[in-house]
């Protein structure tokens, strides 16, 4: 059996292992952990066959694994800084505004505000950050566990669906901006409306699980909010959530990387509160200090989120994803049927790499379907972004979600799995329209 076979086997059971985590009762930040060791042991050991046919010559391991912790890095700080912001401005009570935007006597009219909002704001930031910041709002206005899970869903489905249409929305559509694959006004004016689609037929199935008044809550204030002004919470809010509106005109401008964006906001945020709480004894229980807010990090996700991405990294760099994807333009060759399938291997694995090596597989030429704008270049951002929506591991903010509301892979898969599907489908026909009959 060869290395490569291995490393595959492997990475499958691992992943087996994740979905069922329910019923093995093993945390899945500990399956994927345990997933990149193992893989990327097998390439280590194995590597020196794989020279010169999966792998380039002259390939490192060193460098390799380098250059892969490098990119996970980029996410992982991101994810950590975007929700320590997110964390200071809510223990601020900087998201109670909120509360009173989205008041609504039903649970079905709460279902859609948070469907187009969590669209819009996705559009705005990113998928990632806008999961955090809708989850945050969401424990403020929903008690009930079991309701507030479908919430979740809706905005695991509307966040990927609103980075789809947006040149900074997503880390796949920034790669295809960047790449000058396509326009951001060409991707708005196009992919918005199936994008809408693709989130506004699954809330509509979804509003079947939720039926009658939504109870309200008591208004609790954290100790934050009793030792700071209402100026002092609205700049903290200002600072936070202007801050992370503006990481992608950082980026764009400096070209550094998103998380520095986030990290600045980080940092200018951190030195606000700590002049507020100047006066105040570093253990004075009444401060919310940023070194007391970092221990609610979520790091069981964090951990997971590494080990996806460390683990996907060794099937792209043995060549599988390649493979997969040229294998995919051979048997099928049509750019909807394939971009259709690229979206639902996102779903299984990192969207990331899928679109990387697509943009390598693909260049941009006179063909009509590959110039700058051209269908596959769009069906590509909206099929990698929606895709991910179909499992809950199958996008940044799926998995965020997961950890934060504790959402298993299994229920999610046999109740969201097709709902998904379809607001995907329903999207890709919507395109499909568009080209035939407008554009």
């Amino acid at each position: 059996m060869s290395t490569v076979t291995i490393i595959v086997a492997a990475f499958v059971i691992g992943y087996f292992f994740i979905a069922i985590e329910s019923v093995t009762k093993i945390n899945k930040a500990a399956i994927a952990v345990l997933m990149c060791v193992v893989c990327w042991t097998l390439l280590a050991l194995g590597h020196t066959e794989l020279l010169g046919n999966f792998l380039p010559a002259g390939w490192e391991l060193g460098e390799s694994i380098e250059k892969n912790l490098g990119e996970a890095g980029t996410t992982l700080f991101f994810l950590m800084g975007a929700m320590t912001i997110v964390e200071i401005v809510d223990q601020h009570g900087g998201f109670n505004w909120v509360r009173g935007a989205l008041a609504s006597k039903t649970k079905r009219s709460l279902l859609w505000k948070i469907a187009f909002m969590t669209a819009i704001l996705s559009a705005v930031l990113d998928n990632l950050t806008t999961s955090i910041v809708m989850i945050m709002i969401l424990r403020k206005l929903v008690q009930d566990k079991n309701d507030r899970i479908w919430y979740a869903v809706c905005v695991i489905i509307a966040a990927n669906a609103g980075g789809a249409f947006s040149p900074i929305g997503d880390v796949t559509t920034i790669m295809l901006w960047n790449g000058k694959m396509i326009t951001a006004l060409g991707v708005i004016s196009e992919i918005i409306v199936p994008s809408f689609i693709a989130f506004i037929v699954p809330t509509f199935v979804m509003q079947m699980h939720l039926k009658g008044a939504l109870p309200a809550i008591e208004d609790k204030q954290s100790a934050g909010e009793d030792v700071v002004s209402a100026f002092q919470k609205k700049l903290i809010f200002a600072i936070g959530v202007g801050g992370l509106c503006c990481v992608p005109v950082f980026h764009t401008i400096t070209e550094l990387p998103a998380f520095m964006g986030i990290l600045a906001v980080l940092g200018v945020l951190w030195t606000v509160t700590e002049l507020i709480y100047r006066r105040k004894k570093e253990n004075d229980p009444m401060a919310k200090r940023v070194t007391k807010l970092l221990s609610r990090i979520d790091l069981a996700t964090i951990m997971f989120f590494l080990g996806i991405l460390m683990a996907v990294a060794t099937l792209s760099e043995i060549g599988v994803l390649a493979e997969m994807g040229k294998w995919l333009d051979e048997s099928i060759g049509n750019d909807y049927l394939i971009t259709g399938a690229i979206g639902i291997l996102s779903s299984i694995v990192d969207n990331v790499p899928l679109v990387a090596a697509s943009m390598k597989m693909y260049v941009i030429d006179s063909a009509p379907n590959l110039v700058v704008d051209g269908v596959f270049w769009q069906l590509l951002a909206y099929c990698a972004g929606v895709g991910g929506s179909m499992l809950i591991i199958g996008s940044a903010a799926g998995v965020v979600v997961m950890g934060l509301e504790h959402i298993s892979f299994g229920w999610y898969m046999k109740n969201v799995t097709w709902i998904a599907f379809v607001g995907y489908v329903a999207g890709i026909l919507c395109y499909w329209l568009e080209k035939t009959y407008l554009f």
